[in-house]
């Protein structure tokens, strides 16, 4: 199953990530199959891709549950109404 989560880089202690589209058993950063996005949890910086996404989405990948949050946050992905 593919997945989009976050591959982490950077220096210690100002990490940064980048969204990518991996196999569900890969390592963490390991080779991505796709790189989508770029987030900065320290000044909330994001930038997507937005039509890749939206492709591997409708492919069938399943986000994570921190990059679905990014998502939402860029309404790219429905949000759901929480019961």
């Amino acid at each position: 199953m593919i997945k989009l989560r976050l591959k982490r880089f950077g220096k210690k202690f100002e990490a940064s990530y980048r969204i990518v589209a991996m196999n569900n058993d890969s390592r963490r950063d390991g080779r991505p199959l796709e790189e989508l996005g770029f987030y900065n949890p320290r000044t909330d910086e994001v930038k997507l891709n937005t039509e890749a996404i939206t492709k591997r989405l409708e492919q069938g990948a399943q986000p994570t549950q921190t990059v679905r949050r990014i998502l939402e946050k860029a309404n790219l992905l429905q949000q759901k109404a929480r019961a």
